[in-house]
This record gives C-alpha cells, structure tokens and sequence, in this order.
C-alpha cells in the first residue's frame, strides 16, 4: 500500500474516532467557577434535561447508596487549586470526579473520587477519597437542566447541585 494512502486512510480513522466522540457528548456541558483566596476551584459537567420527568423519575432507579453522576455524559470534574475544608473532611488540591450518594431518603452525601473523565456511569468505589454530607431542599426556581453553582460565602464557599425541584449543597472553607 502507498505510504499516501495508508497516511490518508489513517487520518480519515482519526477524523471519524474524534466524530464519535463529539457524538457521545449528548448534552450541553456546564461549567462552574469561585476564586477562593486567589485560588481557583472550578466544576465541569453534563446537563440533562428534565423533559418533562419529574426528577423523582429520573433517579427512580438509584438503589439505596447507589451514587448519581451529577450531570451527564463525561463524568463531573472538580478541580482545586488549593486544600478545602467540608466540615472535618478535607480535600486536597487536585482533579476529582464528583458524585452524589443518596444515604435514605433526604439525605445525600457529595463524594469525591480520585478518578475524573470517565464515562459518567463507571464509578469506583475503591477510588473514593471523601463523602461529605449536603443539605436538601427544594429549588425555588426548578431547572430542567442539571446546574451546579460555586458560589462565595462569608465563611468560604458553597457547591449547590439543583435539577428540578431537587437541591442539594454543602459549604467549604
């Protein structure tokens, strides 16, 4: 075969493996950032759509302890450039995939995971490094899209997942 050809025919397999990447990417993508004492904590994530389900719909499926990815498609990715406080739990600086753990019925814990960029439905466990409790309530503007928000406090700041009338948030310092 000419090197001309088996050169075109190995672009083309590139153009077409990056195709169906883009593809796989259903939904549009969030992101989130907060600059925490000139340190930059920023969450990129898959939003899904309601469609008119109701949120309860959509997590009907979860067993008990099971863990929702919080987007979709690519899993959530937190990243920090500095240690953060969640309560006594802390989190070191660096990349994490992020997911939420339904404990019983209203409450949740945010989980932190070594690994980021999967697929967004393979969670390992093994890989958790922290599972921090979050506050419920309900949306007062439900979103039909997943949104997740960084926002500043007087004591640091706060992660807030809404989707529907579901949302959950925690504080960190």
């Amino acid at each position: 075969m000419p090197k001309r050809m088996l050169v075109g025919i190995l672009v083309l397999g590139a153009l077409v493996a990056t195709a169906g990447s883009v593809c796989a990417q259903r939904n549009p993508r969030g992101k989130a950032k907060l600059n925490l004492a000139g340190k930059l904590i920023f969450v990129e994530y898959g939003r899904p759509s309601l469609h008119g389900r109701t949120i309860q719909e959509m997590l009907k499926g979860l067993p008990a302890g099971g863990v929702w990815r919080l987007g979709a498609d690519t899993s959530t990715t937190f990243s920090t450039s500095r240690d953060l406080m969640f309560g006594d739990t802390k989190i070191p600086k660096g990349d994490y995939s992020l997911w939420a753990r339904e404990e019983a019925e209203d409450s949740w814990k945010l989980v932190f995971n070594s690994q980021h960029g999967q697929p967004g439905t393979q969670h390992n466990s093994n890989l958790d490094i922290a599972a921090v409790a979050m506050k419920i309530s309900r949306a007062a503007d439900p979103p039909d899209e997943v949104t997740i928000s960084l926002t500043k406090t007087k004591a640091g700041g706060m992660i807030a997942i809404e989707w529907g009338d579901l949302r959950l948030f925690t504080s960190f310092y």
